[in-house]
């Protein structure tokens, strides 16, 4: 009878951990069918392509999903991205977030060349204070005096582009530089927002011929500077076409701590043209931008 107890209080210890472990399954599997619906709520609401048949199809098989883990939820949440948000989208892992929230990044160079300011514009991911540093070092090294300008933006991979973009303001006119285009309205950016946002005054114009250079790495927030100056008489492009990703992100912290970073916008230049997940093709295509580019300063 002892072994009898004995087998019975094993069974009961057995019974009672297979039980445990069942629920742990269910909840972990509830917890991942929410982590999807969440997405795609998400992606329902902000999405710039969310909406026709391919969404739909898209969203049904989210849905429809029973991810086991979290890592097949995050599976199922990427396929539905690049419906609902196109190549700009992406999952930011939670060891991402907390290991990397913020990306290493330099300052801007400023040369003058004979009467030409030729500028590094390098991506940017700091803080308020970095960015006012990041902005006001380039616009104290460019004097009124410059004849012409080239704002290099090869390498430029974004980041936040307000720095960017008001580093090199002076050669801007005082109005809409660009637009967002979302699903359910255009939101113009203006020259002195662009500045308020980055914590420098508005200069004057300094109304002189600019060269852009570009190559197959300029992105994101880079190809927005390139586009502010789309459509202006005295600009002109050199280089390699851009990587091809001029939308706006949006990130949205999910449960788990990882963050759904969704195309919610296309950029739109002053001309109307809307660029999102194509390259942008320079005016010159060519291997030697920046003596092509002073050749046309020089010219002008």
């Amino acid at each position: 009878m002892k072994n009898i107890k004995i087998v019975k209080k094993s069974f009961f210890f057995t019974c009672t951990a297979l039980l445990f472990a069942a629920l742990a399954l269910t909840a972990c599997g509830d917890a991942n069918s929410r982590y999807v619906r969440l997405a795609v709520h998400l992606m329902d609401k902000n999405g710039l392509f969310a909406e026709g048949p391919a969404w739909a199809a898209a969203r049904q098989e989210a849905l429809s999903a029973k991810p086991a883990s979290l890592e097949e939820a995050q599976e199922t949440v990427r396929a539905a991205l690049k419906v609902a948000g196109g190549k700009h989208s992406f999952i930011y892992k939670a060891d991402d977030v907390r290991e990397d929230t913020a990306r290493e990044w330099e300052m801007p160079e400023v040369r003058i060349e004979d009467g030409i300011a030729v500028i590094t514009l390098p991506h940017f991911s700091g803080n308020n204070e970095e960015a006012q540093k990041y902005t006001q070092s380039t616009l104290d090294a460019i004097p009124d005096s410059v004849r012409g300008a080239v704002i290099d933006l090869r390498g430029n991979t974004g980041g936040n582009m307000y720095p960017m973009i008001a580093a090199v303001h002076r050669f801007l006119p005082d109005d809409t530089i660009l637009r967002f285009r979302t699903r359910k309205k255009t939101q113009p950016i203006l020259t002195s927002f662009v500045t308020r946002v980055a914590g420098v005054s508005q200069g004057s114009l300094l109304e002189v011929p600019v060269a852009l250079l570009t190559d197959g790495q300029t992105a994101s927030s880079g190809e927005a500077v390139l586009i502010c100056f789309r459509g202006l008489d005295r600009a002109r492009t050199f280089g390699a076409p851009t990587a091809g990703y001029a939308s706006a992100n949006q990130p949205f912290p999910m449960p788990d701590g990882s963050k759904l970073v969704l195309t919610t916008g296309c950029d739109m230049a002053r001309t109307g043209e809307e660029f999102c997940d194509d390259p942008i093709a320079p005016d010159v295509l060519t291997d030697t931008p920046l003596e092509d580019a002073l050749n046309w300063l020089n010219n002008q």
